[in-house]
């Protein structure tokens, strides 16, 4: 069976690009616009990677990442936040809430490939 990634990206073009590279890799893929839409599709169903944005509106990724974590079905779930923001302050805070990766926009398809092969869950 596929397995599941989440996409949290408030940009249709940027959940389509990153989309397109799972979906070709063979994952299954969910789209969401924002971390409040995010979080109304974790119903319990198994996701086994999360790829977030960090600025959206309603709920952000960091937010979203913190709320992730509560959830007992969710709280293993490894998160890779791709974004526009490449401070150590932002991505230091990404990691305190549970952040695995870090990638910054733009990026290759390929290293998008990369990071989830070794972060997604078994």
């Amino acid at each position: 069976m596929a397995k599941t990634i989440m996409i949290v990206d408030d940009s249709a073009s940027m959940r389509q690009v990153v989309g397109i590279a799972l979906r070709s890799a063979g994952y299954e893929v969910l789209e969401s616009s924002d971390g409040k839409d995010a979080l109304s599709k974790l119903d319990g169903r198994k996701v086994h990677l999360i790829i977030s944005d960090v600025n959206m509106p309603n709920m952000d990724g960091i937010a979203f990442l913190k709320e992730v974590k509560k959830h007992a079905s969710y709280k293993f779930t490894p998160v890779i936040m791709l974004t526009t923001e490449s401070q150590a302050s932002k991505m230091e805070e990404g990691r305190a809430a549970g952040a695995k990766a870090w990638m910054v926009k733009p990026f290759q398809p390929a290293q998008i490939l990369e990071a989830v092969s070794k972060l997604v869950l078994p």
